[in-house]
C-alpha cells in the first residue's frame, strides 16, 4: 500500500505552514477550518476566556496576557486564531464563530465562554512585533510600535507620526474627505497612495493645507520643512486610546494582539521597562477595555527572572499566561496530517507485529541525553507512521536551534515556520513509496532551506553540484551533510556513526550492518572534501568560512616532540597525578618518561615509562622491553586509541590561533575561531580519555618482566606496576619490621623505654646492616655523616623513611654501638638536640658517626673506684655510656655545689676561699674532656688523687657553711656596728680586749686552720663587748638627760611666771622629744652629737624672751632737738662652749697647765676681730 494512499485527507493538498499573524487570504479560510482544538489548547482557551469575560462584569487593570512556547508550536497560529474568534470576522459570508461551533461541539461550556466574549464589538489589532519594529532600538522602541499600529487602525500613517497627527487633526475638524478630494485635484493621485512620499509633493501639500485648514502659505509651509518627530508619550498615547474605546459602545473590547514580543525584547532590560510602563498604564487609565497579548518563545517568568526585583510589577499585569507544550504540536500533525483510513490501519498493525523486535532494536540510541525512541507500540506506530515518534521532539529542537544559528534575519522571524509545514513536506518525500518505508531526518533540511544563511545554503548546493558532477561526492553524502545541518547544535544526540546511520534509516528493512557501513563511507567521503569535520567520534557540518579555517587548521603542523610532550603533562598531570608512589608507609619517588623524554626533575631512582604511538618500532620489541624495564623500569606500551590524533588536532588549533592575529579578523570568522578554541578543548578532554583506555589496556614491563595486570582504572593499573616494582627495586625495604612517626617515638627508643630481647629488637637487620656500613667506613679510613647514612639508606635497594633510619641509629645508640659527634663534642644519649642531629638536613651534614671506640677496661675500672670513694655510692654503673653519664652527673653536681659556696665569699672574708676556688679548677679540668669518653676517663683517673685530696681539704669548708657561718657573721656585723663607737670602747679596757679578739677571729685572710677551733668563743665574747657598750651608752644617756633638765630650767627662769608662755612651751615640746631621740640612740658617738644642739636650741628661746622684755624705743622730737650721733654698736661672737671646751682625760698637773693654756690661746685669739665673746 502507498503511503500517499494511507491518508484521510490528501497529503498534497495546500497547507499553509508559514503562519504570518498579520496575513489574510485565500487560506485563511482553510487555516480556519482546519485549526485543531488539541486537549491542551482547550485548556487554554477556558483560561483566557474565563478571564476575559470576567472583566466584563468586574473592570481590571490587569490586562496582559502572555502566550509562550518552543519555536514552532504554534503559538503564533494561535494568536491569530484567537483575533479572528474575538473580532468575529467573516470569512466567505461565514463568521468565525460558527467556524468553531462545530469545534467545541462536544464541550458547549467552553463554547459558551467563548460565545460571551464575542458578543461584544471588539477590534484587534494583529501585528508581530519584529517585522513593524523600528530598526533604531531606543529606550522607547516598544512605545513607538505601540503608536505606529493605533495610528495605522484609525486610518492614518502610523510610519510617520508627524504625518498622523496632520490626518488625526484634519479628522478632528471633520474634513478628512475634504482634504482628500483637495490633494487629489492637485496632485493627480490619491493621498492614500502617496502619503509616504508627501515630501516630493511640497506645493501640492501646502496647497491643500492652504485651501482646505484655512492656513497661511507661510504658516503651511512652516509645517511642512518642520523638523520635529511628533514624539509621543505613554501617558498621550493612552490618552488618545482612551479617547477612542470611550467613542465606542459601553462594551467595546480593543486588544493589541502582538507576536514575538519576547524575541524582540529578548534581554535588553530597557525594553521590558518600556513595556512595562504601557502595560500598567494601559491596565489604570482603559479600565480592562483595552488588552495586551504578547507571544514569546519564553515564559514572562524567564523573561525577568535576572532583573525580578525591578520588574515584579510585569508580572502582575500579564496575569494570564499561557504555555503551549509539544504535545500540543504532535496532536495537531496527527490530526491534520496523519490520519490514517481504516484499512491503512489494517496494514500498518499487520506491518507492526512482524517487525517489533526489529522497529526496537533499529531506534536504539547511544549517548543520548534526550527521552527520543522508536515506537513504544502498534498504536503509537500507527498514529505516527511514517515518522518515527523521536522526530517530534528532535524536529522542535531543531527548528528553535536553527532560528538561532542560522536563519538569514527578519525574512526568516517574521514567519515562524511551522512544524505541520515541515511533516508535510517530509511526508510528501515519501508518498510514493511502500508500507515499509520510514521517513528519516534529512528531509526536514528542505523545509527550512530558503530560510538559511547563504554561507549554509552555499555549502548543501556546493556539495549537491559536486555530487551531480560525479566529483567525488554521490547524492547520499548530500542527504547525510543535510542531517548533519539538521543536528549540529543538538547536544543531546551525539553525532557519532551509529546515531547518524539511525537517522538515516528509511525502511523498515535496512540492513543495520550494511547501513553503518554505508554512512561510514559517505562520512569519509564529505570529510575527505571538509565539508564536515570529525571531533572525536562525533561529525561536525562546516560553513564556508568553517571549511576554510578547518583547511588551515589542518594543514598547521607540530612537532611531534611537541606531541609527546604534552601526552607526559597529560598523563602525569591529569591522569597519573602521583610524584610519589605510596608503598605501605612509604613513599618513592620516581622519574616520569614518556617515550625517551623526561618529564620533570630527574633523580635517578625509579622510572615510570609511557611508549606513545610515536615511539620508535624498536622500542617496542620484546626483548628490548624487557632488557630496558631491568633497570629500574615500569614500561607502559600504551594501546592503540585515538589519543595522539585528538591531542594532535587541539595543539593544531592552538598553533593555528596563536598565528593568526583574531582581534583583527571579522566578527564571524572571530566566532568560528572561538568555537575552534573550544572545540580545541574538547579534543583534550576526549584526548585524556582515550589515553586512560590506552593505559588501561596497555602492556606492562616490570624491572625484567612482562607482567600481566588484567584489571582496574588507568590509575590502579599504573599502581599495581609500581608496587611490583618496589617490592622487586626495593629489596632490602622489609629490614624496616616497625615504622615510628615522631621524635618522642626516637628518644624512647635512645632511652630503652620498650627494652627487647638482644637479637630480637624491632629493626635489628636493619642496624646490623648500618653497623656493617660503619665498620667497612672505619676499616677504609672515611669519615661518615649521618647526612651519608640517610642518603644511602634512603635510595635503592633500601627505600626506608628518613624517620626510620633515624630510629634504626637511635636503636645503635642505645646499643652502644655507635658515637656521635658534633662540632667535635661528643654528644650523649641525654642530648635533647639528638633527634635533630639524626633527621634534620641543617644538622645531619654536621653529624659525624663512628663505630664506638671504648676506654680500657683497667680505666673504667679505676673510674668506678673513684666515684665509689669520691661521692660515696656503691651503685656505679657498668656500661660506659651509663658510666659516662652518671661520672658527667656527678662532677657537674659537684661543680655547681661548690660554685654556690664560692659565691657567698663575695662580700666576706671568709676562711679558706682558695681551697674552693682550686675544687672547682680539678673538677673543671675533668670537665673539659667531656667531648671524648676515652679522654674523659683518662683525664679521671689521673685527677683522681688530687680530686680525693681537694674534697678532704673541703671539708673543714663544709663544716663551716653548714654549723658557723651565722655566728661568723654576727660577729662580723657587731664589729662593723661598733666602728663609729670606737674611741668610746677603748676607754674600757674589757670591752676593747673582747672585741679585738673578735676582729682577728673575722678578719682572717686567706688559709688558717686554727681559725675554725676559735669560731666557738664568738658568743662569750660578743656578750662581752655587748655588755660593756650598753654601761657605756647608759652613761652617755644620763648626760644627756642631765643637760636636757639645766637646759629646761633655764627657759623656764627667763620665761617668768607665764608672761611667755608660748615660748615656754615650745621649749618644753622640743626637749621632751630629745628624751625620746635619747633613749632610742643605740651609737654613743650619735648622742655625743645631740650635745650641741641641745644648748643651741636653749640658748636661741632664751634669747628670744629677752628680745621680748624690752621695752619699745622712743622717737626723738625732730623739732626741737639736735640730731646726736649713733652710739656704735659692740660686736660680739657667739661660741659655743663645747667647742672650746673638748674632752680630754687630765691626768696630771701638766696635763691641765696645757689644756689651759690651750684655751687661752684660742679666745685670746677670738677677741682680736669683735668686741667681747659670748659663750653659750
Amino acid at each position: 500500500m502507498r503511503i500517499q494512499d494511507m491518508f484521510v485527507d490528501d497529503i498534497n493538498r495546500k497547507i499553509n505552514g508559514v503562519i504570518k499573524v498579520d496575513q489574510e487570504d485565500n487560506s485563511t479560510e482553510q487555516e480556519l477550518n482546519e485549526y485543531v482544538i488539541t486537549r491542551e489548547l482547550k485548556k487554554h482557551f477556558i483560561t483566557f476566556f474565563r478571564y476575559y469575560d470576567d472583566a466584563f462584569d468586574v473592570p481590571t487593570a490587569d490586562i496582559g496576557v502572555w502566550i509562550s512556547g518552543f519555536f514552532g508550536s504554534g503559538k503564533s497560529h494561535f494568536l491569530k486564531m484567537l483575533s479572528y474568534i474575538l473580532e468575529n470576522r467573516t470569512i466567505n459570508g461565514i463568521p468565525t464563530i460558527e467556524r468553531f461551533r462545530k469545534k467545541f461541539a462536544d464541550d458547549p461550556a467552553i463554547f459558551k465562554l467563548i460565545d460571551k466574549a464575542v458578543k461584544a464589538p471588539t477590534e484587534t489589532i494583529l501585528f508581530n512585533i519584529d517585522v513593524e519594529g523600528f530598526s533604531n532600538k531606543d529606550n522607547t522602541a516598544v512605545l513607538k510600535v505601540f503608536a505606529k499600529m493605533f495610528y495605522n487602525h484609525l486610518g492614518f500613517l502610523g510610519e510617520d507620526l508627524k504625518v498622523a497627527k496632520l490626518e488625526q487633526f484634519i479628522a478632528k475638524q471633520g474634513k478628512t474627505e475634504e482634504f482628500l478630494r483637495v490633494f487629489e485635484e492637485k496632485n493627480g493621485a490619491p493621498w492614500l497612495e502617496t502619503r509616504e512620499a508627501y515630501e516630493f509633493f511640497e506645493d501640492d501639500v501646502v496647497e491643500t493645507l492652504e485651501e482646505v485648514l484655512g492656513m497661511s502659505e507661510t504658516a503651511a509651509r512652516n509645517w511642512f520643512n518642520g523638523t520635529e518627530t511628533a514624539e509621543i508619550s505613554i501617558a498621550h498615547l493612552v490618552s488618545e486610546i482612551k479617547e477612542y474605546v470611550n467613542s465606542k459602545p459601553e462594551n467595546f473590547r480593543l486588544l493589541f494582539m502582538i507576536d514575538e514580543v519576547g524575541q524582540y525584547i529578548g534581554t535588553d532590560t530597557n525594553l521590558l521597562l518600556n513595556l512595562q510602563s504601557i502595560l500598567e498604564k494601559v491596565g489604570s487609565e482603559c479600565g480592562g477595555k483595552v488588552w495586551i497579548v504578547c507571544t514569546g518563545q519564553e515564559a514572562i517568568d524567564e523573561i525577568i527572572k535576572v532583573r525580578m526585583d525591578e520588574f515584579s510589577r510585569i508580572q502582575a499585569r500579564f496575569k494570564t499566561r499561557l504555555s503551549l507544550s509539544s504535545s500540543a504540536v504532535d496532536e495537531v500533525i496527527q490530526k491534520r496530517l496523519l490520519t490514517k483510513k481504516p484499512e491503512a490501519k489494517t496494514v500498518l498493525q499487520d506491518l507492526y507485529e512482524r517487525n517489533d523486535y526489529v522497529l526496537k532494536n533499529l531506534f536504539s540510541f547511544t549517548d543520548s541525553v534526550m527521552d527520543i525512541k522508536g515506537f513504544s507500540g502498534v498504536e503509537e506506530f500507527i498514529v505516527n507512521y511514517p515518522f518515527v515518534p523521536y522526530q517530534f521532539i528532535l524536529i522542535q529542537k531543531i527548528f528553535s536551534e536553527i532560528r538561532k544559528h542560522g536563519a538569514a534575519g527578519k525574512h526568516y522571524s517574521g514567519a515562524e515556520r511551522s512544524m505541520l509545514d515541515g511533516f508535510q513536506i517530509v511526508a510528501k518525500s515519501v508518498e510514493n513509496k511502500d508500507e515499509h518505508a520510514l521517513a528519516p531526518l534529512y528531509p526536514f533540511y528542505d523545509s527550512v532551506h530558503s530560510f538559511l544563511d547563504g554561507s549554509i545554503r552555499r555549502v548543501i548546493e556546493r556539495c549537491q553540484k559536486a555530487a551531480d558532477n560525479q566529483d567525488g561526492i554521490e547524492d547520499y553524502d548530500v542527504k547525510v551533510l543535510k542531517l548533519l545541518y539538521l543536528i549540529r547544535y543538538i547536544d543531546d544526540v551525539k553525532a557519532n556513526l551509529d546515531n547518524i546511520a539511525i537517522f538515516m534509516a528509511d525502511d523498515i528493512r535496512v540492513d543495520k550492518v550494511e547501513l553503518r557501513k554505508t554512512v561510514q563511507q559517505s562520512l569519509d567521503r564529505l570529510k575527505s572534501q571538509n565539508y564536515i569535520d570529525r571531533r572525536g567520534d562525533t561529525y561536525i557540518f562546516l560553513t564556508d568560512e568553517e571549511q576554510d579555517i578547518a583547511r588551515d587548521i589542518s594543514n598547521t603542523t607540530v612537532d611531534t616532540a611537541k606531541i609527546v610532550g604534552r601526552i607526559g603533562q597529560m598523563i602525569f598531570g591529569d591522569i597519573y597525578t602521583k610524584k610519589k608512589y605510596r608503598y605501605g608507609q612509604y613513599d618513592f619517588p620516581f622519574d616520569e618518561m614518556v617515550d625517551s623524554t623526561y618529564i620533570g626533575q630527574v633523580t635517578g631512582g625509579m622510572k615510570l615509562c609511557f611508549l606513545t604511538v610515536a615511539a620508535e618500532p624498536g622500542d617496542k620489541q620484546e626483548l628490548r622491553l624487557l632488557t630496558v624495564s631491568g633497570d629500574k623500569r615500569v614500561i607502559v606500551v600504551l594501546a592503540d586509541t585515538p589519543y595522539y590524533e585528538s591531542l594532535e588536532k587541539a595543539m593544531k588549533i592552538r598553533q593555528y590561533v596563536k598565528q593568526r592575529n583574531v582581534n583583527q579578523l571579522a566578527k564571524p570568522v572571530q566566532d568560528i575561531i572561538r568555537d575552534q578554541q573550544d572545540e580545541a578543548g574538547k579534543y583534550e578532554s576526549l584526548a585524556k580519555k582515550e589515553l586512560e583506555k590506552a593505559i588501561a589496556n596497555a602492556q606492562f614491563y616490570v624491572y625484567g618482566e612482562h607482567i600481566d595486570i588484567t584489571s582496574g582504572t588507568a590509575v590502579s593499573r599504573i599502581d599495581q606496576a609500581l608496587q611490583y616494582l618496589v617490592e622487586h627495586v626495593y629489596n632490602k625495604l622489609d629490614f624496616i619490621t616497625k615504622n615510628v612517626e615522631t621524635d618522642a617515638d626516637i628518644l624512647s627508643i635512645i632511652h630503652g623505654n620498650n627494652p627487647q630481647l638482644k637479637g630480637t629488637e624491632s629493626n635489628c637487620e636493619a642496624a646490623a646492616d648500618i653497623e656493617d656500613y660503619l665498620e667497612m667506613q672505619s676499616y677504609r679510613k672515611l669519615p661518615t655523616s649521618m647526612e651519608d647514612i640517610q642518603a644511602k639508606y634512603q635510595k635503592i635497594p633500601y627505600g626506608w623513611r628518613e624517620i626510620d633510619i633515624a630510629a634504626v641509629m637511635a636503636l645503635l645508640i642505645y646499643q652502644q654501638k655507635i658515637t656521635i659527634k658534633y662540632g667535635g663534642e661528643t654528644i650523649r644519649p641525654d642530648n635533647p638536640k639528638l633527634p635533630d642531629m639524626l633527621r634534620k638536613k641543617s644538622m645531619r651534614g654536621k653529624a659525624m658517626i663512628s663505630i664506638k671506640q671504648s676506654p680500657s677496661v683497667q680505666k673504667m675500672k679505676a673510674a668506678k673506684e673513684f666515684l665509689r670513694d669520691y661521692f660515696d655510692i656503691m651503685d656505679v654503673r657498668d656500661d660506659e655510656d651509663g658510666l659516662i653519664e652518671q661520672i658527667l652527673r656527678l662532677l657537674h653536681r659537684q661543680k655547681e655545689h661548690y660554685q654556690e659556696l664560692n659565691s657567698k665569699y663575695e662580700g666576706h672574708t671568709y676562711p679558706d676561699h682558695d681551697k674552693v676556688a682550686e675544687a672547682i679548677h680539678l673538677i673543671d679540668d675533668v670537665l673539659s674532656q667531656q667531648k671524648d669518653n676515652i679522654a674523659l676517663i683518662n683525664r679521671l683517673v689521673a685527677d683522681s688523687n688530687d680530686l680525693l685530696d681537694s674534697k678532704d681539704d673541703m671539708q673543714p669548708v663544709e663544716d663551716f657553711f653548714n654549723n658557723q657561718v651565722t655566728i661568723f657573721d654576727e660577729a662580723t656585723r657587731m664589729e662593723l656596728e661598733l666602728r663609729h663607737d670606737l674611741p668610746y670602747i677603748e676607754r674600757d679596757e674589757g670591752t676593747n680586749n673582747a672585741l679585738n679578739q673578735i676582729r682577728k677571729i673575722t678578719l682572717v685572710n686567706g688559709s688558717n686552720p686554727a681559725v675554725y677551733k676559735m669560731i666557738p668563743k664568738l658568743n662569750e665574747l660578743m656578750d662581752k663587748v655587748r655588755t660593756g657598750h650598753n654601761r657605756l651608752l647608759e652613761e652617755k644617756r644620763n648626760e644627756l638627760l642631765e643637760i636636757v633638765c639645766q637646759c629646761l630650767a633655764e627657759v623656764h627662769q627667763a620665761g617668768g611666771n607665764g608672761e611667755f608662755r608660748n615660748a615656754i612651751d615650745k621649749a618644753d615640746n622640743y626637749f621632751t622629744q630629745m628624751k625620746e631621740k635619747i633613749a632610742a640612740t643605740r651609737t654613743i658617738v650619735l648622742l655625743d652629737g645631740l650635745i650641741t644642739q641641745m644648748w643651741n636650741y636653749k640658748d636661741n628661746i632664751i634669747t628670744a624672751i629677752e628680745e621680748m622684755k624690752k621695752p619699745a624705743p622712743v622717737m626723738p622730737d625732730k623739732t626741737n632737738k639736735p640730731n646726736k650721733p649713733n652710739k656704735p654698736k659692740k660686736q660680739l661672737k657667739n661660741v659655743y662652749r663645747q667647742a672650746i671646751f673638748n674632752q680630754a682625760t687630765l691626768e696630771n698637773q701638766a696635763d691641765v697647765d696645757a689644756y689651759v693654756e690651750r684655751i687661752r690661746h684660742y679666745l685670746t685669739t677670738l677677741l682680736k676681730d669683735c668686741d667681747g665673746i659670748k659663750l653659750n
